[in-house]
Protein backbone atom coordinates (compact mmCIF):
# COMPACT_ATOMS: atom_id res chain seq x y z
CA UNK A 1 0.00 0.00 0.00
CA UNK A 2 0.80 3.42 -0.51
CA UNK A 3 0.66 6.58 1.35
CA UNK A 4 1.18 9.98 -0.95
CA UNK A 5 1.91 13.62 -0.01
CA UNK A 6 2.93 16.56 -2.52
CA UNK A 7 5.29 18.58 -1.75
CA UNK A 8 2.85 21.87 -1.36
CA UNK A 9 1.32 19.62 1.98
CA UNK A 10 4.32 18.62 3.66
CA UNK A 11 5.48 22.29 3.06
CA UNK A 12 2.11 23.56 4.25
CA UNK A 13 2.43 21.63 7.27
CA UNK A 14 5.97 22.34 8.23
CA UNK A 15 4.81 26.46 7.97
CA UNK A 16 1.76 25.81 10.07
CA UNK A 17 3.49 23.95 12.83
CA UNK A 18 7.44 26.46 12.68
CA UNK A 19 6.02 29.75 10.57
CA UNK A 20 8.76 29.05 8.26
CA UNK A 21 8.36 28.22 4.55
CA UNK A 22 10.47 25.16 3.28
CA UNK A 23 10.03 24.90 -0.25
CA UNK A 24 10.54 20.63 -1.05
CA UNK A 25 11.55 19.91 -4.57
CA UNK A 26 12.34 16.57 -6.06
CA UNK A 27 15.67 15.90 -5.90
CA UNK A 28 15.86 12.19 -7.12
CA UNK A 29 14.06 8.89 -6.49
CA UNK A 30 15.11 9.00 -2.28
CA UNK A 31 16.07 12.58 -2.13
CA UNK A 32 14.01 15.60 -1.68
CA UNK A 33 16.21 19.72 -2.07
CA UNK A 34 15.04 21.55 0.59
CA UNK A 35 15.31 25.37 0.70
CA UNK A 36 15.56 28.02 3.08
CA UNK A 37 16.21 31.92 3.05
CA UNK A 38 18.54 33.34 5.47
CA UNK A 39 19.12 36.69 6.11
CA UNK A 40 23.32 37.49 5.60
CA UNK A 41 24.39 41.10 5.94
CA UNK A 42 21.27 42.80 5.25
CA UNK A 43 20.73 40.50 1.93
CA UNK A 44 18.50 37.26 1.87
CA UNK A 45 20.15 34.38 0.42
CA UNK A 46 18.56 30.82 -0.57
CA UNK A 47 20.20 27.89 0.83
CA UNK A 48 19.97 24.28 -0.14
CA UNK A 49 20.04 21.69 1.60
CA UNK A 50 19.37 17.72 -0.50
CA UNK A 51 17.72 14.83 2.11
CA UNK A 52 18.37 11.31 1.29
CA UNK A 53 16.74 8.24 2.99
CA UNK A 54 19.27 5.72 3.58
CA UNK A 55 17.73 2.70 5.49
CA UNK A 56 14.61 1.96 7.02
CA UNK A 57 14.79 -0.42 9.61
CA UNK A 58 11.48 -1.04 11.48
CA UNK A 59 10.18 2.17 12.60
CA UNK A 60 13.81 3.76 12.42
CA UNK A 61 14.85 5.93 9.37
CA UNK A 62 18.31 6.93 8.86
CA UNK A 63 18.81 10.13 6.68
CA UNK A 64 21.59 11.78 4.81
CA UNK A 65 22.09 15.28 4.11
CA UNK A 66 24.30 17.46 1.52
CA UNK A 67 24.91 21.08 0.81
CA UNK A 68 28.39 21.85 2.12
CA UNK A 69 30.37 22.90 4.98
CA UNK A 70 28.02 25.88 5.85
CA UNK A 71 24.89 23.65 5.70
CA UNK A 72 26.76 21.27 8.14
CA UNK A 73 27.28 23.53 10.34
CA UNK A 74 23.80 25.10 10.35
CA UNK A 75 22.31 21.71 10.67
CA UNK A 76 24.36 20.79 13.26
CA UNK A 77 23.01 23.94 14.83
CA UNK A 78 18.92 23.23 14.17
CA UNK A 79 19.62 19.13 15.30
CA UNK A 80 21.40 20.68 18.91
CA UNK A 81 18.37 23.24 19.44
CA UNK A 82 15.79 20.65 18.19
CA UNK A 83 17.12 17.99 20.87
CA UNK A 84 15.70 20.21 23.86
CA UNK A 85 11.87 20.82 21.90
CA UNK A 86 9.18 18.26 22.15
CA UNK A 87 10.15 15.36 20.09
CA UNK A 88 13.60 15.98 20.34
CA UNK A 89 14.32 12.57 21.42
CA UNK A 90 13.61 11.12 18.25
CA UNK A 91 16.34 12.55 16.51
CA UNK A 92 19.61 11.12 17.09
CA UNK A 93 22.84 12.71 14.97
CA UNK A 94 25.08 10.09 13.19
CA UNK A 95 28.75 10.36 12.28
CA UNK A 96 29.23 11.63 8.37
CA UNK A 97 26.21 13.93 8.09
CA UNK A 98 23.44 11.51 8.97
CA UNK A 99 20.32 11.63 11.20
CA UNK A 100 18.81 8.65 12.88
CA UNK A 101 14.57 9.92 13.19
CA UNK A 102 13.91 7.09 15.63
CA UNK A 103 10.14 6.96 15.43
CA UNK A 104 10.70 3.76 17.66
CA UNK A 105 10.80 6.29 20.19
CA UNK A 106 7.49 7.52 20.22
CA UNK A 107 4.30 5.81 21.80
CA UNK A 108 1.74 7.47 19.03
CA UNK A 109 4.36 6.15 15.89
CA UNK A 110 5.06 2.80 18.45
CA UNK A 111 0.91 2.16 18.02
CA UNK A 112 1.05 2.81 13.85
CA UNK A 113 3.86 0.93 13.68
CA UNK A 114 2.14 -2.12 15.13
CA UNK A 115 -0.67 -2.48 12.43
CA UNK A 116 2.21 -1.73 9.49
CA UNK A 117 5.72 -3.02 8.06
CA UNK A 118 7.15 0.62 6.51
CA UNK A 119 9.08 -0.75 3.33
CA UNK A 120 10.30 2.58 1.80
CA UNK A 121 9.93 5.99 1.48
CA UNK A 122 10.50 7.58 -1.99
CA UNK A 123 9.39 10.08 -4.56
CA UNK A 124 8.82 11.44 -7.88
CA UNK A 125 8.46 14.86 -8.98
CA UNK A 126 5.08 15.44 -7.21
CA UNK A 127 4.87 13.42 -4.18
CA UNK A 128 7.16 12.20 -1.44
CA UNK A 129 5.23 8.08 -1.52
CA UNK A 130 5.57 5.79 1.96
CA UNK A 131 5.51 2.16 0.68
CA UNK A 132 3.75 0.12 4.13
CA UNK A 133 2.64 -3.69 4.60
CA UNK A 134 -0.67 -3.63 7.01
CA UNK A 135 0.63 -6.19 9.66
CA UNK A 136 -2.08 -9.27 9.46
CA UNK A 137 -4.01 -8.79 12.82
Amino acid sequence: MQFRLTYQEITDLIQKKTGKALPILYGGPHTVRISYDVNVLFKTASVGLDLTVEQINGADITLSYAGGAGIDFMVKTALNHAKSQPGGELIEPLDGNRILLALSKNAQAGTVFDHIDLQDIHFDEQFAIIDFVPKSF
